[in-house]
């Protein structure tokens, strides 16, 4: 990725900051990997081991559900959920993803009824 960020460094116009930039050129490079890969697998592990309290136990379980439902995701959908979640403004989601800001968050609140509805079949 690094070397895609470098490639396309002097098409930069500074139109928008430049974390966003990485941020659509890491998603576009992303998507042309998996495009190629054959072997895709079903589900990706979103989460990270952590040393945790008895009390975060709770909370835990509760994010781990998350991530397994966001994993059940569309691809975009599961990008526009997990960029939101690393609180991106809805601007932002859109440079990045090539959507408008309206189609933004009108997909963040289907994704958010999506995920509310797998949350109560479980």
């Amino acid at each position: 990725m690094v070397l895609n960020i470098w490639k396309a460094f002097p098409k930069f116009r500074q139109e928008c900051k430049i974390s966003t930039w990485i941020y659509r050129i890491a998603l576009n490079t992303c998507i042309s990997f998996l495009r190629k890969e054959k072997n895709i697998p079903e589900i990706v592990s979103l989460t990270q081991e952590a040393e945790r309290s008895e009390e975060d136990d709770e909370t835990q379980a509760m994010l781990q559900q998350l991530y397994r439902m966001i994993n059940r995701l569309g691809q975009l959908e599961k990008s526009i959920v997990l960029l939101y979640l690393e609180e991106k403004s809805y601007e932002e989601i859109a440079e990045i993803t090539g959507l408008t800001v309206t189609n933004v968050a009108t997909k963040l609140s289907r994704i958010k009824d999506k995920l509310r509805k797998m949350n109560k079949e479980k």
